[in-house]
């Protein structure tokens, strides 16, 4: 059976609040409403009073949050009108402008960034981030009182770092811009603020690993003055979690720049860089969100004490503040990586803090799962690989300890540097996670509940982390024979008590399988005994494929197809191997993916290849007579997907 491939992280597109089901005539009253709002906002731009500037930058940034609304803006080009708004003679008209415009960008999505770059939105923003980094350079405060206590300066260069941020991730002209402009020298500029405005920092870090990655113009660019400004980020003591935030962004930007390092240096840098991802990840994130929630109850028992009973409830009616009143405060930023609510302003320190040390571990657990992801191996390669025999694969990499079980091999520095910081068995660990107890705590507060999606997304990328880790990395590397059992038992424990918290069952479906496909194959290639029966595996299969998430149920047929190989080789299985063959048949025969029933028909050649078992099974279900059945629906599936191809102008892959 072909192995499954090291997969490279991708999230989940952004995708805001979904709208409240409206009839039609409510829908075209809205649509009406919100096109006369925006128009007169947009002329509002145009006043000469800055007053009223700042109100309509203001009220549009508060608006497009909502994404129906973001089309009536783009009509009446909301763009051109808010570019030059960017270099306003009035600083606080020039922050409310680049709010409404990160807000748009973050809402709005890769087409509506896209329409901005064409709407020329880089020609004012590389201005006011150069205008931004004399002032950061000088630390003045332009066009001030010098008593004002709000650095527009920061303020500024914040909100057009995130709108830099936004574009470049989703548009290559952008990208290319921001090469030719140097813009990097800005970014790194507003990133070394670290000890005097963090989120400025972090801002500037999330823009710096975004536009480091896949981008060889810039990696030739680059001099070695960067690199050190880096290095010492990363050498930066973690005094909080946002510290800690920071330096993972810093040392994915360094691994995404690896090419840039002297050889000589390569091995120190990739050690340096794992020995941040494991510091991060070694903390106990359940055990740290009550120590920040038991903190949060004692500034409030301290601020109830020293105030009157008005002000007492003003304070606990602002901690527990509902996270959707929060976000029209503030501009958003879309992380491609993560739902809105990572880079929201929390309700409090503690908070901030809790929701810092969970991206953090996110992030960790996302560069590992890249970092054991080859992407050197051409698809036409991949696939000679895949198909060949597992006792041919396992003879090619040779017997030696350093050696790897994938042909996707890691290089020795990234090898030696995984385990000896036992990332592994951190990322294990975090499969574990969310506690029950941390759980709790966040339900029992409106502001924190925002946390527990965020707890179980570090779950899920533990798991698509241990997916990649398990088809790099040889079985005595992991801990042995048992170790995967006990992996195997939680698993296989996991996937059958599926919490209610989890706000995306498919996802969780998709990583959860990709995990127990890796373990089983690892365990089925070294002959370690199989810890899942074969009835857990059927009822795993049978949730997945019902799944919509492709992925999801392609690992299911895989899965039963592993198991199958196994049982095959044994003894009275045949009325298991009965029972698989069915299933396999079923899926091959109804799915509508193209790829779900060709990995059934996959597993079923695979089940039923060889053995007296598989042999007397085969036969009692008919499997020849069966195939033939399916074969003219398949053909047709193929023809289909042919058709699409070729309309599309794309080879079939």
């Amino acid at each position: 059976m072909g192995k499954s491939r090291a997969r490279r992280f991708k999230a989940a597109a952004f995708s805001p609040t979904a709208a409240v089901m409206k009839t039609p005539i409510e829908d075209e009253e809205n649509e009406e409403e919100e096109s006369l709002q925006a128009e007169e906002l947009l002329q509002k731009l145009q006043s000469p009073c800055p007053e009223v500037r700042e109100f309509a930058c203001a009220n549009i940034s508060k608006l497009v949050q909502q994404k129906q609304v973001i089309p009536s803006f783009l009509k009446r080009d909301a763009v051109r009108c808010l570019g030059p708004l960017l270099l306003d003679k009035c600083l606080s008209v020039r922050e409310t402008a680049a709010g409404a415009l990160r807000n748009l960008s973050a809402c709005g999505g890769f087409e509506v960034c896209d329409d901005m770059v064409s709407k020329d939105i880089m020609t004012p923003l590389v201005a006011v981030l150069r205008e931004c980094a004399t002032g950061l350079d000088a630390d003045l405060k332009s066009g001030m009182n010098t008593d004002c206590p709000k650095n527009y300066v920061d303020e500024i260069a914040n909100e057009a770092i995130n709108v830099l941020w936004n574009v470049c991730e989703s548009s290559s002209k952008a990208l290319s811009v921001f090469n030719k402009e140097n813009c990097v020298d800005i970014v790194i500029q507003c990133l070394s603020r670290f000890s005097s405005n963090m989120e400025l920092s972090i801002s500037a870090a999330h823009c710096l690993h975004t536009v480091t990655e896949d981008n060889p113009d810039l990696l030739a660019s680059l001099d070695t003055s960067l690199l050190q400004t880096l290095e010492a980020v990363m050498l930066a003591s973690s005094s909080s979690a946002e510290m800690g935030l920071l330096r993972i962004l810093v040392a994915g930007s360094v691994w995404n720049l690896k090419e840039r390092i002297p050889s000589s240096a390569q091995a120190d840098s990739i050690n340096a860089i794992l020995r941040i991802l494991s510091e991060v990840l070694s903390v106990d994130a359940g055990h740290f969100i009550g120590q920040m929630k038991e903190a949060e109850s004692k500034h409030l028992t301290a601020a109830v004490l020293q105030s009157d009973t008005e002000e007492a409830a003003a304070i606990l009616g602002e901690a527990t503040l509902n996270e959707d009143e929060e976000m029209l405060d503030r501009p958003v930023k879309e992380d491609k990586r993560a739902d809105i609510s990572d880079l929201l302003p929390a309700a409090n320190e503690e908070l901030k803090q809790a929701s810092a040390l969970l991206l953090s571990q996110k992030t960790a657990l996302e560069m590992i799962v890249n970092m054991c992801c080859s992407e050197d191996v051409s698809d036409d390669e991949w696939e000679a690989l895949s198909s060949s025999d597992e006792s041919e694969l396992e003879n090619s990499v040779g017997d030696s300890n350093d050696q790897l079980l994938s042909p996707l091999c890691l290089s020795a520095e990234v090898q030696s540097a995984l385990l000896n910081h036992d990332i592994p068995k951190k990322v294990f660990q975090k499969t574990y996670f969310p506690s029950s107890a941390a759980v709790q705590i966040c339900r029992q507060t409106p502001a924190w509940k925002p946390l527990i999606p965020k707890m179980f997304t570090v779950q899920q990328r533990a798991l698509t982390c241990l997916h990649n880790i398990l088809s790099m990395l040889n079985t005595e590397s992991l801990g042995g024979a048992p170790v995967l059992q006990q992996l195997a038992q939680h698993l296989s424990e996991m996937v059958f008590k599926l919490p209610g918290d989890i706000p995306k069952q498919d996802d969780f479906l998709e990583a959860a399988s990709s995990a127990v496909r890796a373990l089983l194959q690892t365990m089925a290639s070294k002959e370690i005994p199989q810890c899942m029966t074969p009835e857990q595996v059927m009822v795993l299969s049978d949730v997945c494929v019902k799944s919509t998430n492709t992925s999801a149920r392609v690992n299911a047929v895989s899965i039963i197809g592993i198991m199958g190989s196994v049982l095959a080789k044994g003894e009275n299985t045949a009325d298991t191997l009965k029972s698989i063959g069915n299933f396999l048949l079923g899926v091959a025969a109804n799915d509508s993916s193209l790829v779900v029933s060709g990995g059934a028909l996959d597993a079923l050649f695979d089940v039923f290849a060889d053995g007296e078992e598989a042999v007397k099974a085969a036969m009692e279900i008919r499997l020849l007579q069966n195939l033939k059945k399916i074969q003219p629906a398949f053909r047709t599936k193929i023809s289909f997907v042919e058709e699409i191809a070729m309309n599309m102008d794309e080879p079939i892959t």
